[in-house]
């Protein structure tokens, strides 16, 4: 593919003849070949490489797929590959023309076999289309790397052979990656071409503050670096990830680092000139002439990549330029403009500045971009904070398509993360999963995996993820479960290691059941889960099925027992209850509950134990809030302060005085510790519009029209008084001290309209294109020049900054 010179040569001018060009991209549909299933046969057997595509009844998801697939033709016709269309509805080939497949799947034929199949949801567009096609026919060409150590090996290995040019896309099948793959096609045999996807190797490559949404593409000079100990230097490519972008960059690494001149800047001409990179011009006296090639070589290295350099002989007889000039430039297509600088610094000040940018253009991006940065919520500034934060997952199985149906059933318990690398929730909670992983190491029969479901839709569509992130638990033999709680480390773990167990324990006697109450059996799972249910059953009772039906639902979240025997009926006399029935215990110096259990469907009886297992007089905290409310009861709130004072201890006992007395069976009394969870200073703040004393009694009315009564400061905060208080709210004899404003909440400025950039992208269709990323400022290029400085200028040349006419 890559053996001719005039194949390349051939190659370059086609990409940059037609993907330069939109009429090119799109203007021959007829290239697509509709074939009969005898048609098809003869068509893979001639051994080229085909795209086919086996559909029948489009509907108009199809339809748009198809009219895709028609303008891809074009494009990768110019790689050798012919693009097919099997009509199923009057056609039949065997093993693709079936219900299951058909419609669903586009196949990669090298002659009869089989490179590889692709969900039509995944080549969503011409992009998409030829930038796996092209990937998958050089997958044997093109490294794939994820961590810093595997792109080590592939230098390593390149060192004194071949430069590197490694490519990063934030997710496959975007107009960067096609960019990347169709100059991996023309300069393969040149260059070893590297891909990449994940965040960990921009920190690696010196970029620290950078969202790994933005594509890149760096040269890594290997081929010049012979002891194995050394770094290859690399250089970034400041411009956007394009077809004529990457070769132009390309042309200027292999262009000369520095070209020297002995006429005017206006009668140069260099390779640069025809690049259309702009040209920047030293001058050099003879009796300084090695100091002053030695910095401008310098300068060159620094700024490789983005100019051509050019060093002047101002002792040239042909050279008029007047001597208060030191420094020009020329950007493409322009005049020469010359500048008088003071020193190096200065140069690349101007360089790295906006002069070769068009300034509205940027102005009105960084308006645009204003407002995206105001969405930003908590999680996103978190996840924009740690960006640089190189996470190890060597204690995650990262699964793929091919690997996680033999994962989940080969292990006795499976915890599986779907996420997605754009969510910043999802980022967010990747950290705490990895910290969960790592605690999890040395639990046998435990396996904690990932996968991505930007690069694996097939297997989140096959498990109907459709929020992310989600972790799910599968079990051999048992359906799988969902992780409904917070996404935190402790609360993962906890729900991880309860759902280990084998529950409903099952209890053969009253000493047991005692034991298992106060928390004696089974008692180092008592650090997981304070709370103890039991189910009590006569021995006969046929409902014992749906009790341990909803146990297993409930695992992770309780530790569940079951009592099935004739001394049942001696348990719930005790209690005062009838069978069957549940005891809850939360701990052995707390009043056990009892409730009847009333078996008519597996989702009441569900709802019935997780009511039974809620608190009467709870610490309302982040974790607990949605349980409590959906008892849609008026929150009795006492707000007490950090410190464990004894007016603390005595406002929280009135409280519980007064729960007790069965008059608060209207009201949901609770309390908030502010040093435990300090979110509650601002819902108190939000309810009063100030901070009261502490403690601070509040009846928050969330669910009927809004009203917030605070207990007035100077009664005192007795059990009696407070029900005295209440009685007077009923009544209406109190006035409320705040109203809880009944609105939606909306974002502070409106959505970006990312719809109508498609549509300047390809006007009148938002298919899936790409807003420009967010411009890069002055000062946070220089400062990824900074982190770079030191692995490029190993390449430089050892002089000093110091030039005879700065």
């Amino acid at each position: 593919m890559h053996n001719s010179g005039i194949m390349n040569a051939w190659s370059v001018v086609a990409l940059l003849l037609c993907f330069g060009c939109e009429q090119c991209a799109y203007g021959n549909p007829a290239k697509l070949l509709q074939l009969t299933a005898e048609g098809f046969k003869e068509h893979v057997h001639t051994g080229n490489t085909c795209l086919v595509y086996f559909g029948k009844h489009a509907d108009q998801l199809v339809q748009k797929f198809v009219e895709q697939l028609e303008m891809s033709a074009v494009a990768l016709e110019d790689y050798g590959i012919s693009v097919v269309l099997v009509n199923c509805s009057e056609e039949n080939v065997v093993h693709y023309c079936t219900e299951k497949e058909v419609m669903r799947k586009a196949y990669l034929f090298r002659g009869a076999d089989v490179l590889r199949s692709f969900e039509i949801d995944t080549i969503f567009d011409v992009n998409a289309i030829v930038s796996h096609m092209l990937f998958t026919v050089l997958f044997n060409e093109v490294r794939y790397v994820h961590t810093p150590a595997e792109l080590v090996g592939v230098e390593r290995l390149a060192k004194g052979k071949t430069d590197l040019v490694m490519g990063h896309v934030p997710a496959l099948g975007l107009p960067e990656h096609r960019a990347l793959m169709e100059a991996a096609f023309v300069y393969g045999g040149k260059y070893q071409f590297v891909q990449t996807t994940g965040a960990p190797l921009l920190k690696h490559m010196g970029i620290a503050d950078a969202s790994p949404a933005q594509a890149r593409l760096w040269f890594l000079h290997c081929n010049a670096v012979s002891r194995p100990s050394e770094p290859c230097p690399h250089t970034l490519m400041k411009k956007p990830l394009s077809t004529i972008n990457i070769h132009t960059f390309l042309q200027l690494m292999e262009a000369p680092v520095l070209v020297e001149a002995d006429v005017d800047p206006d009668e140069v001409d260099v390779i640069y000139n025809h690049l259309n990179a702009p040209v920047l011009f030293l001058f050099a006296r003879t009796e300084t002439l090695h100091m002053d090639r030695s910095t401008a070589e310098t300068v060159a290295w620094s700024l490789r990549g983005e100019i051509g350099l050019v060093l002047i002989h101002r002792d040239s007889p042909r050279v008029k330029t007047p001597p208060s000039y030191n420094t020009a430039y020329r950007l493409p297509h322009k005049e020469v403009k010359y500048f008088t600088l003071k020193n190096i610094e200065e140069v690349v000040s101007l360089i790295r500045g906006h002069p070769f940018q068009e300034d509205e253009e940027e102005e009105e991006d960084e308006e645009q971009w204003t407002s995206l940065d105001v969405l930003d919520d908590e999680v996103a500034e978190s996840v924009y904070r740690d960006r640089g934060v190189m996470l190890d997952t060597e204690s995650v199985l990262e699964l793929t398509g091919n690997t996680f149906s033999t994962a989940v059933t080969q292990n006795d318990l499976t915890v599986v993360l779907f996420y997605v690398k754009w969510d910043t929730v999802s980022m967010a909670f990747l950290q705490q999963y990895v910290e969960v992983a790592d605690a999890l190491e040395d639990v046998n029969d435990i396996t904690v995996a990932s996968v991505d479901c930007g690069e694996w839709t097939c297997v989140c569509r096959d498990q109907n993820v459709s929020s992310f992130p989600l972790v799910l638990l599968f079990r051999l033999g048992v359906d799988t479960q969902s992780y409904r709680g917070m996404l935190g480390t402790e609360s993962l773990y906890r729900f991880i290691l309860l759902s280990h167990l084998s529950i409903p324990f099952s209890l053969s006697s009253s000493d047991e059941v005692l034991s298992f109450l106060e928390g004696d059996l089974y008692s180092r799972y008592s650090s997981l889960s304070p709370v103890r249910v039991l189910g009590l059953f006569t021995p006969d009772d046929p409902d014992v099925a749906m009790f341990e039906e909803s146990a297993k639902f409930l695992r992770g979240e309780m530790i569940l027992g079951l009592f099935k025997h004739k001394e049942a009926e001696r348990w719930v006399h005790e209690h005062s209850v009838m069978l069957p029935a549940v005891l809850v215990s939360h701990g052995p110096e707390v009043p056990r509950k009892s409730y009847s259990l009333h078996l008519s469907t597996l989702q009441e009886i569900i709802s019935d134990i997780r009511r039974a297992t809620l608190d009467t007089f709870p610490e309302l905290t982040v974790e607990n809030l949605p349980c409590y409310l959906e008892l849609k009861k008026p929150l009795l709130i006492m707000f007490v302060g950090g410190e464990e004072s004894p007016e603390n201890l005595r406002s929280l006992e009135e409280m519980r005085k007064a729960e007790r007395t069965g008059r608060l069976g209207s009201w949901l009394p609770c309390w908030i510790h502010l040093g435990r969870t300090p979110a509650g200073r601002t819902v108190l703040e939000t309810y009063l519009s100030y901070i009261p004393p502490l403690p601070a009694l509040v009846l928050s009315q969330l669910s009927s029209v809004g009203h917030v009564y605070h207990f007035p400061t100077e009664r005192p905060l007795l059990s009696d008084n407070i029900i005295h208080w209440l009685q007077r709210i009923d009544n209406n004899q109190e006035q409320p001290a705040g109203v809880i404003p009944d609105q939606s909440w909306r974002p502070p400025v409106p959505f970006y309209d990312f719809l109508a950039v498609m549509d300047e992208e390809v006007p009148g269709y938002a298919a899936q294109q790409r807003p420009k990323e967010k411009p890069v400022g002055r000062k946070e290029v220089d400062d990824e020049q900074k982190k770079r400085a030191g692995k490029e200028m190993t390449f430089k040349p050892q002089s000093t900054s110091y030039h005879t006419e700065l």
